[in-house]
């Protein structure tokens, strides 16, 4: 397997199983021994009041811990995209990538003893695709034609179409493992290395170590609290007060003053997140490409990365991939602030004293309002008038992200390219409740799906290469910045390389550290 999820031929018809488990661990993921016990106590900034167990329904980071703690997938993400054998020890792919053959890794057990079976992981995935169901997840898995149990430790499955990222795919925390038949959710049954034991929605959680945990040197916590906290200062004070041993999301303007402390580590990981203004291409004025323009040449990337982002990231280029993606495409020309130009197609547009409302908070990240405030400044010297409207923190990415023609937003990783372009810029990421800009473009459609299928590195690199042109020339994407993750940690916690998709090791630390 490659690093970022693309299996070439060879690698697609061995499978991870015959490439050795031990070549896809994290490099240094065990230069230390990891050591059991402690309770860990982590701030989260990224939660909702309506945060549930509930599988189908991952909206938040808060959320997507507590899965990772309860539950396992088929094929876990590491550290720089690398697929690591879960609950699947194998995989092999057919010739022409429409069928997946997983064998399951014996021994597992629920936390109630049950062993795992392919019942449950059939009964997982079909959760997702049932009728009814509200999963955004769904959409996604119509490329599934049947998922089927193949004996005592295998299970099929058949694609419409093929996919040569498929097993990157099952690693997504929506595709966690439940028991065959299981409904009630709040139980939070799993695999994983943590029992539940406390949830209270937007407050806190409290697991306890699995004694059964499959996983040898994972799971090493004796307890782990996750407590909810939404103010970025408020958080910094948890850890420098010894309340909590880590948190999420810290304040850029915050690190200098952290660093003082002999007892704090700062986590800086070169990440695939990326802060933007998404436009709603389907509502005025954004209809309007020459507005869209307008507005991307309207903002100073360079003064928000330095001001807002404290030179912790890099200037985006108005499409979704960063240098961390395999196939990013550094020859577009980066998008430099242009007043003139903006005004030139305001003109075009017959928008020359343009107002537009921004919805903000700061859930997306910390800064987001100053960001809007910078671009409002920004906006005005081209002749735009923007109106910066602060939203409740709790609750915005229900109501206000996907609600509003233009808003605060942030994207954490994805294993690959073709996860990243299907859910945030097809008709199928639309359908999935994930595409923000409603682009709805054709072309930009069939070369996701063509790339999906393609085996040949350098045609893969051409098609994706017309993606990001496409996006960056005609999206509702105003990507004004590409965010290094900076997570906070009392020197105590000892870890191994980070990952890069989500903050806090991709929200497994809870899973993947220990105290030294």
């Amino acid at each position: 397997m490659t690093n970022h999820g693309y299996p070439d031929r060879r690698s697609l018809l061995l499978g991870a199983g015959a490439l050795g488990a031990a070549q896809l661990l994290p490099s240094n993921a065990m230069a230390q021994a990891p050591k059991r016990g402690g309770a860990f106590r982590v701030g989260i900034s990224d939660f909702a009041t309506s945060d549930s167990l509930d599988p189908t329904l991952v909206e938040t980071q808060f959320s997507q811990h507590l899965q990772w703690q309860l539950r396992n997938n088929l094929v876990e993400a590491g550290p720089g995209g690398k697929l690591v054998p879960e609950l699947a020890e194998s995989w092999e792919g057919s010739k022409d990538a429409k069928t997946w053959t997983f064998k399951l890794r014996k021994g597992v057990t629920f936390h109630d003893g049950k062993s795992l079976t392919p019942a449950d992981v059939v009964h997982s995935f079909n959760t997702h695709r049932r009728d009814g169901s509200k999963s955004m997840t769904k959409p996604i898995l119509a490329q599934i034609a049947t998922v089927k149990a193949d004996g005592p430790d295998t299970v099929v499955f058949e694609l419409v179409d093929g996919n040569v990222g498929f097993p990157a795919l099952t690693s997504s925390v929506g595709l966690v493992i439940i028991p065959d038949g299981d409904t009630d959710y709040r139980r939070g049954m799993g695999t994983g290395g943590y029992i539940l034991e406390q949830f209270e929605p937007g407050v806190r959680s409290r697991v306890k170590r699995n004694p059964n945990y499959w996983k040898a040197g994972r799971g090493n916590f004796d307890t782990v609290e996750m407590i909810c906290i939404k103010d970025a200062t408020a958080r910094a004070n948890a850890l420098l007060t010894g309340q909590i041993d880590a948190y999420n999301a810290v304040d850029p303007r915050t690190v200098a003053l952290l660093e003082r402390n002999a007892a704090v580590r700062i986590n800086r990981v070169k990440s695939k997140a990326h802060f933007a203004f998404p436009m709603m291409v389907d509502q005025a004025p954004f209809s309007s490409n020459d507005v869209r323009l307008a507005m991307k040449y309207a903002i100073d990337r360079e003064e928000i990365v330095k001001r807002v982002l404290g030179g912790f990231g890099s200037p985006g280029n108005d499409h979704p991939l960063s240098a961390a993606y395999e196939f990013y495409d550094g020859s577009i020309p980066q998008r430099a602030y242009d007043p003139d130009k903006a005004k030139f197609h305001l003109a075009k547009a017959g928008e020359a004293n343009l107002r537009v409302q921004l919805h903000v908070s700061e859930t997306p990240f910390a800064g987001a309002t100053d960001a809007a405030v910078l671009f409002k400044a920004h906006a005005a010297k081209a002749g735009i008038t923007v109106e910066v409207v602060k939203e409740p923190e709790d609750g915005y990415w229900s109501s206000v992200w996907n609600k509003k023609p233009l808003c605060t937003s942030r994207w954490s990783g994805r294993i690959n390219d073709d996860v990243l372009l299907t859910l945030g810029y097809s008709d199928t990421g639309t359908k999935a409740g994930w595409n923000e800009t409603r682009i709805s473009n054709p072309r930009l459609n069939a070369i996701v799906a063509e790339a999906r299928k393609e085996f040949d590195t350098g045609k893969r690199r051409a098609l994706y290469s017309e993606a990001q042109r496409i996006i960056h020339d005609d999206g509702g994407s105003n990507i004004f910045a590409f965010a290094d993750f900076l997570d906070a940690t009392s020197r105590k916690l000892a870890f191994g390389e980070l990952a890069g998709d989500w903050m806090l090791d991709g929200c497994r630390a809870s899973e993947r550290w220990w105290f030294a």
